[in-house]
């Protein structure tokens, strides 16, 4: 390990029954009485009630660690246990890991930007561009394995939905994402609360809320931002107004995709242009995957090279998905604590950033409803 990494504080996933897709198996259990994939440890399973209806709200950005801050009081107050998110800590391959309930190795979503060699080109797997933009129409709705959550879900009697904001509707993300979902747009915070109350009266379905406005203000503004207060005062909102409005027949749950982590521009390492020769850059800037030789590059920046052979099971156990081997890295350029690693093509205005194996990255919350409000 580099000097500036403490080994310690990286946290492997525990995808035996404690993250993320073994949180969505245990709903689909929970809703249509089996699920074949591992469903959640005991203990953890047992935090969450019966009920006839399952809504999850998946906090987009909210690691277990921000729900200290003052404005999260609400959120803390519900929290019952800390989970992990799947590797890498970004959003795509969580969101991949929900509608699969599975981790990584098994779905194929294995980073934020991703090296697909069959269409020979490095994809950014929010836009579904090339890293400088351009569209690749490629197409998704076939991308993840079938059947998928909801498939499973629809084909055992119940009835799966995603309630988010409008403007994601009909993106190669979301086509990607929830197919044979039923997705129900919503403009306003308050159409998201009313459409989400609606919809849970009714037995056998799973309602999926993604609330992005965490995640946004933390990577734009950073964790000391008053807008970053404001975005988790309206998270908190839509929380407790989902705790007073559900019907009593309706669980309420609520997790997170990855944690934040700020790295001012003084921490933003920018990889040298001559460096780039011969290797194809990818992932995440705190966990940068490599096509290429990135031992000798380790000696020159701050981050730690670790051989894929040695990280493989960070993104899940075997049986792997069938394009799994032509789309990992050769190995993996870990930022050492504190520093964020940047490529020619990154983006380096965002002050908070993800990807990694901190605490910080990758433990979410488990939130449970414990007292409807009367």
């Amino acid at each position: 390990m580099s000097p500036n990494t403490t080994a310690s504080k990286l946290v492997r996933p525990r995808y035996d029954g404690a993250s993320l897709p073994n949180l969505i198996a245990t709903l689909e259990e929970r809703v249509v009485g089996r699920s074949p994939h591992p469903v959640l440890e005991r203990a953890l399973a047992g935090q969450i009630p019966d009920g006839q209806t399952y809504v999850l709200v998946v906090m987009d950005g909210l690691g277990a660690s921000q729900l200290e801050h003052p404005s999260a009081d609400t959120l803390l107050a519900h929290r019952v246990d800390t989970i992990d998110a799947p590797f890498p800590t970004t959003t795509t391959v969580s969101l991949a890991s929900i509608a699969t309930a599975q981790p990584p190795s098994k779905h194929g979503l294995i980073g934020y930007t991703m090296h697909l060699p069959d269409h020979d080109v490095v994809v950014n797997t929010i836009r579904w561009t090339t890293l400088w933009g351009q569209a690749t129409n490629i197409p998704t709705d076939d991308f993840l394995p079938a059947p998928n959550t909801w498939e499973r879900l629809r084909a055992g009697g119940a009835e799966a939905i995603t309630v988010q904001p409008a403007h994601f509707a009909g993106s190669s993300l979301s086509r990607l994402l929830y197919r044979g979902c039923r997705f129900e747009p919503a403009h306003t915070e308050h159409e998201l609360v009313d459409a989400t109350v609606q919809l849970a009266a009714e037995p056998g379905r799973l309602i999926v809320v993604y609330v992005p406005h965490v995640d946004f203000a933390a990577h734009v503004h950073g964790q000391h931002h008053p807008k970053y207060l404001a975005a988790l005062r309206t998270v908190s909102a839509i929380w407790s107004n989902l705790v007073e409005r559900l019907p009593a027949t309706a669980v309420l749950v609520g997790t997170a995709d990855h944690g934040h982590v700020d790295f001012p521009t003084d921490r933003q390492f920018r990889i040298a242009k001559d460096d780039h020769k011969d290797r194809i850059f990818y992932g995440d800037g705190r966990a940068l995957m490599v096509k290429g030789d990135g031992a000798e590059l380790a000696g020159r920046i701050p981050a730690t090279w670790v051989p894929l052979a040695e990280m493989i099971d960070l993104w899940g156990p075997a049986p792997r998905h069938p394009t799994f081997v032509d789309r990992a890295p050769d190995g993996v350029l870990f930022a050492d604590d504190g520093w964020l690693l940047l490529h020619r093509h990154a983006d380096d205005r965002m002050i908070g950033n993800h990807g990694g194996l901190t605490p910080e990255e990758m433990n979410i919350p488990l939130l449970v409803r414990k007292t409807p409000q009367r």
